[in-house]
């Protein structure tokens, strides 16, 4: 019997079994508590247009080998996103309705495809055969001292596409997934709650349950078997935590391929780990999952161009899917994690960095954008693309530079020059809302946002009282929650962490935090395989992106990852309705129009038919 177990059985409640109306009121919440609200979308089922039989699968091919990539999808990051242990995972069947008798198990990979998770062989980094993006987190958990042995999600799970065409699926790293985690959040919920449920095939579904996780032996009795169903009713009461549920109302769904990750990260962190319920946020700026090659070489990241350090952005996104930090000042000292920043930066951010600026060698190493692949998705016009060449220099380029494939990217007077290390780095445009036009929500919201952060740790300010908190704006406090345990994690080595090696680690750029009303201009290598399109995912392709206001869809649906090799996008499918009438959705700006008056975000005349053609056929060539 886990002595871990027993504590945390006895630390949540005092029965042994809990009353038949508390479990089913466990289920009934579970089946809700991802969905949107006010009328807005909700989580529907799984999107059929995800192909279920054997397709040719390849990686395209990216300067990455094997064992780097699967490195990037299974090394944890020392995160906790599945308020479950990793036992109870695996020994989890799924719920009734989804499987026909006997029984599925929730972490088969094919079950898990209905959420947008990509399989992933079984391996040295992935011993439990696992999708991609799901890492096992081990060792002792900081805030308790208890031992730790649960499943988090690496960058992985978010920055991975598939695309499928015609019985291929092609596989990309560092693409914009298309998973839904709150219908993950939803489904994982309903599991665990029926298999608590007091009747007869909830007492066999727990039987079946306890085995796997407590074994044949002699662990396996009356009273572990009591302990272990008290612990699985108390997480259900607990909930599932800010990164698989919505933590309050005036949400805007995200669905596949969205998700509103500063919010959630803001949520995560002030609203539960430092245990401040009014430090949270309703979901309101889905934002598609970004790219992320090249990435490692701009100045700022994040859409809004609101976080400069690489090693604050990585240990943030870690933080935000639940790595387990300690806020108090036992059982270890205050800001000890879980989060390996050894690991965050090598081999993860130097392998999407590459070990070598690209300048002067003038191309990225590391992880590089996927070309074009001609022989899945057919032959680039050439005398097209030529033409859209000229339309790209004299329509795009101002903004999103030259084509990385060209001389005139690698001399833009946007490269900084060169630091120290003799490192130089592109300070991308910065384009203020009112000119782009796009929705406002995510740069907008981050602005606006404020949290309150108890006094005695000190984030900005000296230590203050214990019981006095102080009003911070959101994203100066998120920085300097995520330097402190950065830096804790430097002070704690053996011997501690060298100035040298942490300016090193820290990309050698200061953590700096700001919340500008603009979204940047990023160069667009690659792009064809980004879909959906704008930072909020609210046009689905190339074609609809260039195309004039008035034959953009107002509506469509996302989930599916058939791939449109003309218009350069997924098809029109999928579970997530997409209303763009909803702020957080809106689809306007970045326009080609010619509508008199201009219509705000306006950049260029309205395109021809032939010239959008040219245009996209010029794209797939980057």
């Amino acid at each position: 019997m886990r002595l871990d177990m027993i504590r945390n059985a006895r630390a949540v409640g005092r029965s042994r079994l809990a009353p038949a109306a508390l479990i089913a009121s466990f289920v009934i919440a579970s089946v809700s508590f991802a969905a949107g609200v006010n009328g807005q979308n909700t989580v529907a089922a799984p999107p059929a247009a995800i192909p279920t039989g054997t397709p040719q699968i390849v990686w395209l091919e990216q300067g990455w080998s094997d064992e780097e990539r699967q490195r990037f999808h299974h090394q944890s990051q020392g995160t906790q996103t599945l308020p479950i242990e990793t036992s109870w995972f695996l020994a989890l069947e799924v719920p009734k309705a989804d499987a026909a008798p006997p029984f599925v198990m929730f972490s088969d990979p094919a079950y898990l495809q209905r959420f947008g998770f990509i399989p992933s062989p079984a391996g040295s980094w992935n011993k439990d055969g696992l999708p991609v993006g799901f890492a096992r987190t081990t060792g002792k958990d900081p805030a308790t001292g208890n031992n730790l042995d649960a499943l988090g999600f690496t960058c992985a799970a978010c920055h991975t596409a598939r695309i499928d065409y015609q019985g291929t699926t092609m596989l990309v790293d560092g693409g914009p997934a298309m998973t839904d985690l709150q219908g993950f959040g939803t489904k994982l919920a309903l599991a665990l709650g029926e298999t608590v449920l007091p009747t007869t095939q909830g007492k066999l579904r727990f039987r079946r349950f306890a085995d796997r996780v407590l074994g044949t032996g002699p662990g396996n009795n009356g009273i572990s078997r009591a302990l272990l169903y008290t612990h699985v009713v108390a997480i259900l009461a607990k909930g599932f935590g800010d990164t698989l549920q919505s933590p309050t109302k005036g949400n805007v769904t995200e669905g596949y391929g969205r998700l509103d990750a500063l919010n959630r990260i803001g949520n995560t962190v002030f609203g539960g780990d430092m245990g401040i319920p009014q430090n949270r946020v309703a979901i309101t700026a889905p934002v598609a999952y970004p790219h992320i090659w090249d990435t490692s070489w701009f100045t700022w990241v994040q859409y809004n161009g609101s976080i400069e350090q690489p090693m604050i952005r990585n240990a943030g996104e870690a933080m935000g899917v639940n790595a387990i930090i300690n806020f108090k000042t036992h059982p270890t000292p205050r800001f000890t994690s879980t989060i390996p920043v050894n690991s965050l930066y090598d081999p993860i951010e130097r392998s999407v960095a590459g070990a070598t600026p690209p300048l002067p060698a003038q191309r990225f190493s590391g992880l590089r954008a996927p070309a074009w692949p001609e022989a899945i998705l057919g032959r680039i016009d050439s005398v097209l693309a030529a033409r859209g060449a000229e339309l790209y220099r004299a329509q795009c380029q101002a903004c999103h530079l030259a084509a990385p494939n060209t001389p005139d990217f690698w001399t833009s007077a946007r490269w900084t020059p060169a630091n120290a290390a003799g490192e130089r780095y592109l300070d991308l445009l910065m384009v203020p809302i009112a000119t782009i036009g796009t929705d406002p929500a995510q740069a907008e919201d981050m602005a606006s946002r404020t949290v309150l952060v108890p006094a005695e740790l000190g984030l900005i300010d000296p230590p203050g009282p214990a019981g006095i908190k102080r009003k911070y704006s959101f994203g100066p406090a998120l920085g300097a929650a995520v330097e402190h345990v950065v830096n804790r994690w430097y002070d704690a080595q053996t011997p501690p962490t060298s100035p040298a090696d942490r300016e090193r680690m820290n990309g050698y750029r200061p953590n700096g935090i700001r919340a500008l009303l603009a979204y940047k201009a990023r160069p667009l290598d690659g792009i064809w395989a980004t879909a959906p399109y704008l930072h909020n995912g609210a046009v689905p392709t190339l074609w609809d992106l260039l195309s004039p206001y008035r034959e953009r869809p107002s509506t469509f649906s996302l989930g599916t990852t058939t791939f449109d090799p003309v218009k350069v996008g997924y098809i029109n499918a999928g579970a997530s309705p997409m209303n763009t009438a909803i702020r957080g959705n809106r689809n306007g700006g970045h326009l080609f129009d010619s509508s008199l008056p201009a219509l705000p975000g306006t950049i260029g005349a309205e395109l021809s038919p032939d010239d959008r053609r040219a245009l996209v056929e010029y794209l797939k060539t980057l």
